[in-house]
């Protein structure tokens, strides 16, 4: 560990150290990451409603069925959120690959059962969809298995050929269904969480440049990749040659203005914007809530990332520091990606926007990572002297705080907890 953080304290004369709750929070939990789940949640909500009451009524004949919905795939992601911020940690090494195993039999069932309109991707009506319980479970997964290789991740039989394995095994299942976004994203953390974890600029750029080859490759071969690549490539240079999907979704943002019409008043979602309360809610947001709005709900994922990223920089240990660093890296991709999308700044993919889009499989996901950051959050290191004398180890910035860098081969590793 570095001296600015232990502000001079020499660790020889500690004898043991181990890791205890904070006991200065409410529950011990990080304050802000709550105060911005709560106003996410919220925000959502209410444009959950704006935009599907309209969808609802046409669909079910009642304006609030979607909504009703979304409320109680809330509850379920609450529930789920309450009970993994209390348990230990130390459960994850044992359930990790119970949990993958559970991943592949459902991606594998769904291959077989969940045939719906040309795709295979969820059951019961597109319900429950394995894909984004792979993007969690891969996390855990990865981050139990990294932290178990230690110096040995950068030994290429270790580490890089098993990376490799793993995840083109899990993309590939989740490519046959076929959902190219979200095989992108596991593959995108899983080179961020290799990285920090420890691994070598070589064995990085391995795969990066393996994983953009491949990218390229099925882009070349798939009628609806090469579809949505000349699209946007068509879009940047003129943005009337887009798809429909993002010139309708501009249009949205270019109505909207400063201040926007109004909450509720959105015209575009009376069947003219595709999947409004879903993949499509942030431009109903710029529409109804105006450039505001839209920046609005861009500082709340830039605020929720700064937080992930600083309960990552305060972990006394590998596990923790790379759960919560491959969590809160997926939640934001996922938001960026889904924002840009509609702007027309990268090629159409599916990605919902976390916390706002209608949607059972990723809410109760995203609410279940939060709970995991929230866990994280509450755990310090504490050094323990000869007599029964504990000092805790400053983080805080005043105390010189810890710099955001990857794992070295000489860090201290303490008791696991």
């Amino acid at each position: 560990m570095g001296g600015s953080a232990l502000m001079g304290t020499n660790l020889s004369t500690f004898r043991s150290q181990a890791i205890q709750p904070k006991q200065s929070r409410f529950l011990g939990y990080d304050p802000w990451l709550l105060v911005i789940v709560f106003s996410m949640i919220v925000f959502g909500l209410v444009m959950v409603y704006s935009a599907s009451w309209n969808e609802s009524w046409r669909s079910y004949n009642n304006p609030n069925a979607i909504f009703g919905r979304q409320v109680r795939n809330l509850v379920l992601g609450l529930i789920a959120l309450a009970i993994v911020s209390r348990i230990p940690l130390r459960w994850l090494r044992t359930l990790a690959l119970p949990g993958m195993v559970l991943v592949i039999v459902a991606l594998l069932t769904v291959l077989v059962l969940g045939a719906e309109e040309g795709s295979r991707r969820a059951f019961i009506n597109g319900s429950i969809q394995p894909s984004e319980l792979a993007k969690l479970v891969m996390i855990i997964y990865l981050a139990v298995w990294m932290e178990s290789k230690e110096d040995r991740l950068q030994d290429w039989s270790y580490g890089l050929i098993p990376l490799v394995i793993m995840i083109g095994f899990v993309g590939g299942l989740i490519l046959l269904q076929p959902d190219l976004s979200a095989a992108i994203t596991i593959g995108a953390v899983a080179l961020v969480l290799f990285y920090l974890a420890g691994a070598t600029w070589t064995q990085t750029g391995a795969i990066a440049l393996g994983s953009a080859g491949i990218g390229l490759l099925l882009v070349r071969v798939s009628n609806t990749g090469q579809q949505r690549w000349a699209e946007y490539v068509n879009g940047l240079v003129n943005v009337e040659e887009a798809s429909y999907h993002v010139k309708e979704s501009l249009h949205a943002f270019f109505s909207g203005g400063l201040l926007g019409r109004g909450l509720g008043a959105s015209r575009v979602k009376f069947g003219i914007l595709p999947f409004p309360h879903t993949d499509s809610i942030f431009a109903i947001v710029g529409e109804e809530l105006g450039l505001f709005g839209a920046l609005l709900v861009l500082f709340l994922f830039g605020f929720l990332i700064w937080r992930g990223f600083r309960i990552a920089m305060k972990q006394p240990d590998r596990l923790g520091m790379l759960l919560a660093s491959g969590l809160t890296f997926w939640i934001g991709l996922e938001a960026v990606v889904n924002m840009a999308v509609l702007l027309g700044l990268l090629p159409f993919a599916g990605n919902a926007l976390p916390f706002f889009s209608y949607g059972g499989s990723s809410l109760v996901t995203n609410l279940t990572a939060i709970g995991l950051l929230l866990n994280i959050s509450r755990w310090k290191l504490v050094e323990t002297r000869a007599k029964d004398h504990v000092a805790t180890i400053g983080f805080s910035r005043r105390h010189g705080g810890r710099s955001v860098s990857r794992l070295g081969r000489r860090r201290r590793t303490p008791k696991k907890r």
